[in-house]
């Protein structure tokens, strides 16, 4: 422990399991004073919980509201929240449901919009600057139609690194950096369709060779931790593949 985030204020919005639970694990023993956000509270308690639907504007601004009153301010939101649209119809572009479009650009793209929106406010009345980490995906930069063929979750993670360089290159005049994760196929429980299909499973030997095979919980959130931190001060707009190699073999 090295104690990279001594002192921030740090809301988790999907801090609750798989990647935001490995993160809120690994910021609160970097020393980060903490919120963790979700639907359902974590498993192993220990963190400070804020139930909330992301996708809802007026519980998002609720979320933020009780986050500043419970750590007197706000120094960084990282944005995890979000989920596969195949149960609701996402798929090929040609299989793809109107439902299916819907539910999965609310769930990932609108979610992370109103938290991003609400925090600059914060940031902005605050006048100290901040720090936002969103979620992407690799299928937003590298996709594999093979057996990851689901328009609305790629175009949806697309939109997210689409409005973190923009709000980037706005707030860097307000100190305010912006920046993005880009995961392959991490081993959680939104995964497990993936992890446990022996053709993927050999597929990723190739194209993910660092692994070789699914990434951690645990490989993210040290990303996090560092793009939280003030280590990476002079750094923004700037989307950081977790990818194992998927996105150059």
């Amino acid at each position: 422990m090295s104690n990279r985030l001594q002192s921030k204020r740090c809301l988790i919005v999907g801090g609750t399991s798989g990647i935001g639970l490995a993160a809120a694990r690994r910021f609160r023993e970097e020393g980060a004073r903490l919120v963790v956000a979700g639907l359902t509270s974590p498993p192993d308690g220990g963190f400070a919980f804020v139930s909330c639907d992301a996708s809802s504007a007026s519980q998002v601004d609720t979320l933020i509201a009780e986050s500043v009153n419970q750590l007197g301010g706000l120094d960084v939101l990282y944005h995890v929240a979000g989920s596969s649209g195949r149960k609701h119809g996402d798929g090929p572009l040609h299989e793809c449901t109107d439902a299916g479009w819907q539910a999965t650009i609310d769930a990932n793209l609108t979610s992370a919009f109103l938290t991003n929106r609400a925090a600059v406010r914060q940031f902005l009345a605050q006048g100290t600057g901040g720090v936002i980490l969103n979620m992407a995906s690799i299928l937003a930069i590298a996709p594999s139609p093979r057996y990851f063929d689901t328009i609305a979750y790629a175009a949806s993670k697309a939109g997210i690194i689409a409005m973190t360089r923009q709000a980037a290159a706005r707030y860097a005049g307000d100190r305010i950096r912006v920046n993005a994760l880009a995961p392959g196929l991490i081993d959680t429980p939104m995964a497990a369709r993936a992890v446990n299909d022996p053709a993927i499973v050999e597929f990723l030997k190739a194209k993910q060779p660092l692994g070789p095979g699914p990434g951690t919980p645990e490989d993210c959130a040290e990303a996090a931790v560092f793009l939280c931190s003030d280590a990476a001060r002079f750094i923004t707009g700037v989307v950081l593949p977790i990818d194992g190699g998927w996105g150059v073999v």
